[in-house]
């Protein structure tokens, strides 16, 4: 039971991760008129992206001080999913088993 609760857990803070590096990817072309939003699919990905990330960034960025236009809350999350998945996942587990 609780090796299947660190696998899920492993794989959440993946699909979590590779969210967030879409959104990046996706925000930079957005910038440079690569894709255009007034696509209706575009802005549709765009807005489901946002809402997935906003409820992680808003505390970070809460914390951390305005930047102007340079958002270091995506680079933040990502930096505490690898601290998550790495010893995060170890002490969980030498916890559980």
């Amino acid at each position: 039971m609780a090796l299947a609760l660190i696998q899920t857990l492993a794989i959440l803070l993946n699909v979590a991760w590779w969210i967030i590096i879409v959104q990046a990817i996706l925000s930079w072309l957005i910038a440079f008129n690569v894709i255009n939003m007034s696509n209706d699919i575009m802005r549709s990905i765009w807005i489901a992206l946002d809402r997935l990330t906003e409820p992680l960034y808003r505390p970070i960025r809460r914390i951390m001080p305005d930047l102007g236009a340079l958002d270091l809350s995506p680079m933040v999350v990502l930096i505490i999913i690898i601290i998550l998945q790495g010893p995060g996942l170890t002490a969980l587990a030498s916890l559980l088993l």
